[in-house]
């Protein structure tokens, strides 16, 4: 019966975002699904698992600091929308910082797509059974040609139609997860058998780096940032801060959910929510593998043409779009060889976080500039705490082990 409840309402969720005519006329919805399909796509995914491993009992207290931290550089972002996009193409210390900022995010795309395909490989490979880095490598370098085959022969805009499709999807299979945890949770409880596992959950210094190398399962908001084409200043702004809050929700109740599966000695393995939750229902793993298949193709592809079209700008359309393509399938190919799972999740994140670190002290020079006396100095404060924050996660984070 709970397998059964499980399906019904993941499809219905699917099926509702994927193919209401309703829900796709709502502007503010299409804005905020962007964002929070970022958010959520990949860290979902691996949040827990990593969590239990280095921090234990403190998980959602942990993951709180984490969402605080990216609630406040999404602000950052949120600023830069609404007071520094009509200075942008202007000339100054602000522009030129921004510039910079656009430059390192390039190459946080390249690292991001490369994290997102060895995180399906890793899911497809366990899907069947089997663990092999040699084969995952393999695997996510043939996904990589294809996307980028594409890319140079006809463009990515088909293979983008599949993201809003693997969203809902991804979705989906969260409504469908939490309900399922729920459930578990208080038939424990009912039956007077809920206990909290056995874990070292003390917390030193190589445990704060981890924790510093996990901002990339919070990292997605900033999108937001350039689908100005797409959707009005305000407009962003209000659904960039919803879908936070909903990630933020979500991120929260799940890990207060799976804590009760936490078990001692998990280690690093960033599949291994699906065996977490494998007492829960029989169908939860099998759930949560295609959507994690899913939701990583449709995000590799979009970060893959994020990173193309930051390339091709940055050169100021000196590029053809093929070539920018081709840098990216090199760099990413080059990195698949270079790291495992793991350290590219660190990597991510400390590129994100160079990138959070330039966006922020962009926004405390935009507030120089722009604003009265009063609020300047503590929203200069405020930017150059967060940039400071941002950059020790850049410096100091680690991957986990």
């Amino acid at each position: 019966m709970l397998n059964f409840s499980i399906v019904t309402i993941a499809l219905c969720v699917f099926l509702y975002l994927a193919f209401s005519p309703r829900l796709a006329r709502i502007e503010g919805w299409r804005a905020t699904v962007t964002p929070l399909a970022s958010i959520m796509g990949s860290g979902f995914l691996v949040v827990a698992p990593l969590l239990a491993d280095s921090v234990g009992y403190f998980a959602v207290f942990c993951m709180g600091i984490l969402l605080l931290l990216s609630y406040s550089v999404g602000s950052a972002i949120r600023f830069n929308i609404r007071h520094f996009e009509p200075i942008e193409h202007q000339r100054g210390p602000a522009q030129t910082v921004s510039f910079v900022s656009r430059i390192v995010l390039a190459g946080a795309y390249f690292i991001s797509v490369t994290y997102y395909l060895q995180l399906l490989s890793a899911f497809l490979l366990k899907a069947f059974g089997y663990e092999s880095e040699l084969w995952s490598n393999v695997i996510t370098t043939i996904i990589l040609l294809f996307i980028g085959g594409v890319g140079m022969w006809r463009g990515l805009s088909q293979l983008e139609k599949i993201e809003s499709y693997a969203v809902s999807l991804n979705l989906g299979m969260i409504a469908g997860l939490l309900f399922a945890l729920a459930v578990y949770n208080i038939k424990l409880i009912s039956s007077g058998s809920w206990h909290l596992p056995e874990l070292d959950s003390t917390i030193d210094l190589h445990d704060l780096r981890v924790l510093l190398g996990l901002l990339i399962v919070v990292q997605g908001f900033e999108t937001s940032r350039y689908l100005q084409s797409e959707h009005p200043a305000e407009l962003r702004i209000s659904t960039m801060r919803l879908a936070q809050w909903i990630s933020a929700g979500i991120y929260i109740i799940f890990l207060s959910l799976m804590t009760v599966l936490f078990r001692q000695g998990m280690g690093a393995d960033v599949t291994a929510i699906t065996s977490m939750v494998a007492p829960v229902a029989i169908l939860l793993p099998i759930l949560i593998s295609i959507a994690a298949i899913g939701s990583q193709f449709s995000a590799s592809v979009a970060d893959t043409s994020g990173a193309g079209g930051l390339v091709e700008d940055i050169a100021q359309q000196k590029i053809p779009i093929r070539y920018a393509y081709l840098l990216v399938l090199i760099v990413t190919i080059s990195l698949t060889w270079a790291t495992d799972v793991n350290a590219i999740i660190a990597y991510a994140s400390r590129a994100f976080a160079l990138f959070y670190t330039l966006q922020s002290a962009t926004a405390a020079i935009v507030a120089y500039q722009t604003q009265d006396v009063t609020r300047r100095t503590q929203k200069i404060a405020f930017y150059s705490v967060i940039s400071i924050i941002c950059l020790l996660v850049f410096l100091l984070g680690l991957p986990a082990e």
